[in-house]
């Protein structure tokens, strides 16, 4: 009876329903994580401004190196081409980055609790805590990343596998308004209650999922090796039709990425949207606190912190539509640009206009996040002109979304650092220190509105205003010169399309 009951629910739920909810179990607690894990080491575990500086520092590193690391450790074997008879399928890459979301995911969701409660000094924990859950992180958003390339090449069946993703990742941003409810500084034990409801719900919907995934993709490896079998039983005293070559080496594959000028372009424009997404994340309660705590309620804050959360992903499933209309690089380059203009608009309205400083602030994280969502659509994109253009046995898509990692994560970390820079430089306020720092800028009448404002508020609406601005700018001009669109995408797609003919997986059949 159990047997059937559990065929009957693998076999009406859809590949593409599977996939997306894999992305509910990473953002309950990533978005807890990202929301919280600055303020509660500053605020309660009191860490010092050096500790907490050689913390960041050594995190950019690890979080820079562990993506490129796991993802060459994890596609390495497809970069050469193997003999005649021994081709891995796409069934196989699947099945293997579904048994490390099995593996990794749990100890994901174990290493999120590990901030929570303080087992040591609160220097040498930042440091631990921010490597163990950001290394298994890597390996769950990595090869969770690298199905989207796998599963599909079409550019509907990828945005059909990203629309379940959206859906998904909304529901696990209401994280974010249950856990405003629980949030006390002063005592963090229903806080602690409610993480590590959260971490066996994750550790749960980890271990079903992967395990409804690798049953279905186990079937397929079957089909597939017994096809493959047949026709070495057909090919014997035949000459091979292929010769094994040397091993890519990583050399070789860096100096390849490097002649990759798309891929660098795309690097440049995201180094700046990761750094402008995570400013966003660390600093956005700040920001209510400062700029809008006077003239809004606690609930209303609650409401706009769940918003900024939940609206990225619900906004997606429209863009995603857009973007089956005009294409992602038409979409993306729109979004840049409203950015840039509400900016400019908000910068001349002025920092005493509460109720369009609220759109402002909720609608900057919104389109900030949902161009973020989008992106891996691109990187997926990157991964079908890598395979076409040097001529790979098999796409090494977790290898190329570790590489894009690794010249873009370096943002995750630059962002508390120089937003905490940049707020005491304008406004004398020390998060470490909670003091005004007597060197820095005094008060000054705001221009725009024409009334003097503390200089702490004031130095809020600048950042709030001025880092966007600069964001969409530089992101403008790297994207101007990215030009895997429109006939050049389509003809990429169809050379992968024809060349790994018969190993592709049809996403609406399963």
């Amino acid at each position: 009876m159990g047997r059937s009951a559990w065929g009957c629910w693998q076999s009406v739920v859809s590949t593409a329903v599977l996939y997306g909810s894999l992305a509910l179990f990473i953002s309950i607690l990533h978005n807890v994580f990202l929301l919280y894990y600055v303020e509660t080491f500053v605020s309660i575990y009191k860490i010092d401004k050096v500790s907490f500086w050689v913390g960041e520092a050594v995190f950019l590193i690890w979080n820079s190196v562990n993506d490129p690391l796991f993802g060459w450790l994890s596609d390495r074997s497809f970069l050469s081409s193997p003999q005649s008879g021994s081709q891995v399928t796409t069934p196989e890459v699947v099945l293997k980055r579904l048994q490390a979301l099995s593996t990794n995911g749990p100890l994901f969701a174990l290493s999120f609790l590990a901030f929570w409660v303080a087992w040591a000094r609160p220097g040498l924990q930042f440091l631990l805590c921010l490597c163990l859950y950001d290394g298994f992180l890597t390996m769950v958003d990595l090869h969770h990343s690298a199905l989207l390339a796998d599963l599909a090449v079409s550019a509907a069946d990828r945005t059909r596998l990203n629309f379940h993703c959206s859906v998904f990742s909304a529901l696990g941003s209401l994280s974010v308004f249950l856990s405003y409810s629980f949030w006390d500084k002063e005592d963090l034990y229903s806080f602690r209650v409610f993480c590590v409801s959260l971490a066996a719900f994750s550790i749960v919907g980890f271990f079903l999922v992967s395990r409804l995934l690798r049953r279905r993709f186990q079937k397929e490896v079957r089909v597939r090796r017994d096809e493959a079998m047949a026709l070495k039983e057909l090919s014997v005293g035949q000459a091979p039709l292929t010769h094994a070559e040397n091993p890519v080496t990583i050399g070789q594959y860096l100096k390849q990425l490097s002649k990759h000028r798309n891929f660098m372009w795309f690097v440049s424009m995201n180094l700046v949207q990761v750094f402008h997404c995570h400013f966003n994340s660390n600093f956005f309660p700040l920001f209510l606190e400062h700029l809008l705590s006077d003239n809004i309620t606690a609930s209303t804050g609650s409401i706009l912190l769940g918003i900024s959360y939940i609206a990225p992903h619900l906004n997606n499933l429209y863009f995603l539509t857009l973007c089956q209309r005009y294409g992602v690089y038409q979409v993306i380059r729109w979004l840049f640009m409203l950015k840039l203009g509400l900016s400019v608009v908000m910068l001349l309205a002025g920092a005493d206009h509460i109720y369009l400083l609220c759109i402002f602030i909720a609608s900057n994280r919104v389109f900030t996040e949902g161009t973020c969502k989008l992106l891996k659509l691109v990187i997926s994109d990157l991964v079908d002109e890598d395979y076409v253009v040097n001529r790979r046995p098999q796409a090494t898509s977790a290898l190329l979304f570790g590489m894009v990692a690794l010249l873009t994560k370096p943002g995750q970390t630059f962002a508390p650092l120089i937003g905490t820079w940049l707020l005491c430089v304008y406004t004398g306020y020390d998060i470490f220190e909670r003091e005004p720092v007597r060197d820095s800028l005094v008060s000054v009448p705001d221009v725009a509105s024409g009334s003097g404002t503390p200089p702490l508020r004031l130095g809020c609406f600048y950042m709030v205003v001025f880092v966007p601005i600069t964001c969409a700018l530089l992101q403008l001009a790297a994207w101007s010169r990215f030009t895997l669109h429109g006939r050049k995408l389509q003809g990429i797609k169809t050379l992968r399309q024809g060349a790994q003919h018969g190993h592709l997986i049809d996403v609406k059949a399963i």
